[in-house]
């Protein structure tokens, strides 16, 4: 398991319009999960992450390295 397994930001929030929380991973395009809990959505969008690496390196595709970090990490 390489690095790019487990640095990625990962965004959760929930939405009235599905009932259920919303989960993505900023630096991997298109990379997202729903769950009924945020517990759910995380472990949903963790399973979304190997499958997006996977996928990524099976077809040759480069694999970002993690860049996101919110405002509320970041130091002055």
């Amino acid at each position: 398991m390489g690095r790019e397994m487990k640095d990625y930001h990962v965004s959760i929030f929930y939405s009235e319009v599905d009932e259920g929380y919303i989960t993505d991973i900023p630096d991997l395009k298109h990379c997202s999960a729903y769950g009924s809990t945020s517990e759910k959505a995380l472990r949903e969008v963790l399973q979304a992450k190997i499958a997006w690496i996977e996928a990524a390196r099976a077809n040759g595709k480069p694999i970002p390295v993690p860049r996101c970090r919110p405002l509320i990490y970041q130091v002055a």
